[in-house]
């Protein structure tokens, strides 16, 4: 890279990718700032305001004060065909999607490439990670900070996306960041993380689902007894290991199963029993950042895997069952395993890749 490199950088409204963006402008290279337009305001605006309005304010406010061009983008379109119709998908076949994986693999790395064309040398973006190039291999590696580390939602990018990947937040801790934001004295310097799912913004994901697939009334049946106790709105409402919103009382209350076929909801006070061991799961489809990877799983040195966002990670061992199919057992029990959930592996703070948990055994 050189002062002549031109790198397209996504940006947000939020402090992060604002951050990136100037550290990229201090070193010197050609920046051309691009927001994404992947809102669904048009179908959702009656829920509220559309937050796409504020923070495409702050990103202009980012880019004048930095004198970087900026270029907004619309990939509604393609964000519908490729990540809102899979987590439709998803949650009407009763398993628990993660939108936010192929935001990143088929958007905002993959339609936005395709968009842009070779007119970019690279694609910065502001999440939590780096990459390493070895012998013409990429490494996805975790970042600084473990609790903001992002590549559990970077595990399904291949070494075609992370060669024209950057992350100039890599070395940083979020505090840093914060820091670097009032050095810069950003017109979003004190603006508070966003959460949830990025194309949702101040939605709650709970109205989202309801738009698409509505209330579907059925029952909540107690687990050990199959007998009826309750009723609810849709078990696409509920997540494995949920506690809150049952409505119930004499709990806590878990969800332990859900039917999509009956629309039954299954429910217990025993979730934490001891025989409730909830250790093992199968991952299917699964997907290798490198060949060698594969090789990696192989040897005798430790994996470990990460089962949602967060720093916390399980060693594990996986055994190959067919191709592209594992069994994964953990060393400890996981009470929240769920189908439909991405499995991340890693080696050495080093991104292996992932693979979606199809089946998780009583």
């Amino acid at each position: 890279m050189n002062q002549k490199t031109h790198i397209a950088v996504l940006v947000s409204g939020g402090v992060d990718s604002s951050v990136a963006l100037r550290l990229l402008k201090d070193q010197g290279y050609k920046l051309t700032a691009f927001y994404l337009k992947i809102w669904l305001e048009d179908e959702l605006a009656y829920l509220g305001d559309c937050p796409w309005e504020e923070d495409l304010a702050y990103v202009r406010q980012v880019c004048e004060q930095a004198e970087i061009p900026l270029e907004v983008i619309s990939l509604q379109k393609e964000y519908h065909e490729q990540v809102v119709a899979y987590t439709l998908s998803e949650i009407r076949s009763g398993r628990t999607p993660n939108p936010d994986i192929f935001c990143n693999a088929r958007i905002k790395f993959g339609a936005f490439y395709q968009k842009i064309d070779a007119r970019f040398d690279y694609v910065a973006t502001g999440h939590y990670a780096h990459t390493k190039i070895s012998n013409n291999h990429v490494k996805l590696c975790e970042s600084r900070d473990t609790h903001k580390d992002q590549t559990y939602f970077l595990a399904h990018l291949t070494q075609e996306q992370l060669k024209r990947a950057l992350f100039p937040l890599g070395h940083l801790t979020k505090a840093q960041v914060r820091e670097l934001a009032h050095s810069y004295n950003l017109p979003n310097k004190t603006r508070k993380d966003s959460q949830g799912i990025c194309f949702l913004g101040k939605l709650k994901f709970a109205d989202f689902i309801k738009h698409h697939l509505g209330d579907l009334p059925g029952d909540l049946i107690e687990h050990e007894t199959g007998k009826k106790i309750g009723s609810h709105n849709g078990y696409w409402y509920y997540t494995i290991g949920q506690r809150q919103g049952i409505g119930l009382a004499g709990g806590p209350w878990y969800v332990v199963a859900k039917n999509s076929k009956n629309n039954t909801v299954e429910i217990s006070r025993n979730y934490y029993e001891p025989d409730k061991i909830r250790d093992q799961f199968i991952i299917r489809n699964s997907h290798w950042i490198d060949a060698n990877n594969k090789l990696i799983l192989e040897s005798s040195k430790p994996i470990e895997v990460k089962l949602r966002h967060g720093a916390h990670k399980y060693l594990c061992t996986l055994t190959e069952r067919v191709t592209g199919e594992y069994l994964v057992k953990l060393h400890e029990r996981d009470q929240g395993i769920a189908p439909g959930q991405f499995a991340v592996f890693y080696q050495d703070q080093v991104c292996l890749g992932t693979g979606v948990i199809g089946y998780v055994p009583e």
